[in-house]
């Protein structure tokens, strides 16, 4: 097993990290500079927003973060470990046991159910089916769905879909939730709701929360309010 899916999380530690990080975008002949050297660091259990105006790169600072995109330069570190020093098969394996991802569209596979949807990053990472079924349903009872296992997406509403999609995003128990609008695709109420089962279980697994996102009431209730503008990331202001 790769030393950095199984490296050992303390309250002190960074567990996402990035430090002069910048990203470019080639069009054509033109470059299109997005991220202009941001620093971040994430706490143990810590939840932090990031807003901004659109294509502002709160998106793209979130790929960047979970590994999902290459920076143009700076560095990014999850549980002390480098991204950019890694192979994509061991990058790959530490996203699967150390983050979580939710985005404004839940993502859900339409064919599975809620049950199989959740357990998908459990097999994956070659858990035996009748664990990961045991997990994943020990998961959707904690978020409210535990009488919809085995329910299609289609036949679940958005706030409960939103809430599957979160599940799968915890059911890897990962160090780290990053949360791209994840409740922008909801009316207001099922979006507080969601946002506060997200911070229920933020605080009681210990996984750390960033989140981008556009509703300032949102953004309130976390930790930590930081806003990317001009390709930098500062302190909100009050």
């Amino acid at each position: 097993m790769n030393e950095a899916a199984t490296a050992p999380i303390t309250a002190a530690a960074a567990v996402i990290e990035c430090r002069g990080l910048r990203k470019t975008y080639d069009q054509g002949d033109l470059q299109v500079p997005v991220l202009l050297g941001v620093d971040l660091s994430v706490a143990c259990a810590e939840s932090v927003a990031i807003v901004g105006a659109s294509g502002s790169g709160k998106s793209t600072l979130l790929h960047l973060l979970g590994g999902l995109d290459d920076a143009s330069g700076g560095e990014v570190s999850v549980l002390g470990h480098a991204l950019a020093s890694m192979s994509a098969a061991a990058r790959g394996e530490l996203r699967n046991r150390s983050l979580g991802f939710v985005y404004q569209f839940h993502h859900l596979l339409p064919e599975f159910s809620a049950l199989e949807n959740v357990a998908m990053p459990l097999l994956i990472r070659r858990m035996l089916p009748v664990r990961a079924r045991a997990q994943a349903a020990e998961m959707l009872q904690q978020v409210g769905l535990g009488h919809r296992l085995e329910h299609r997406p289609g036949e679940l509403s958005g706030g409960e879909r939103q809430r599957c999609a979160v599940a799968r995003a915890l059911v890897t128990r990962p160090a780290c939730i990053l949360a791209d609008e994840p409740t922008g695709n909801l009316d207001r109420q099922t979006a507080q709701a969601v946002f506060g089962l997200m911070l229920d279980l933020n605080r009681a697994s210990g996984a750390s929360l960033v989140i981008v996102t556009h509703d300032a009431t949102i953004a309130a209730r976390t930790g930590r309010i930081l806003r990317l503008e001009d390709g930098v990331l500062r302190p909100a202001q009050a």
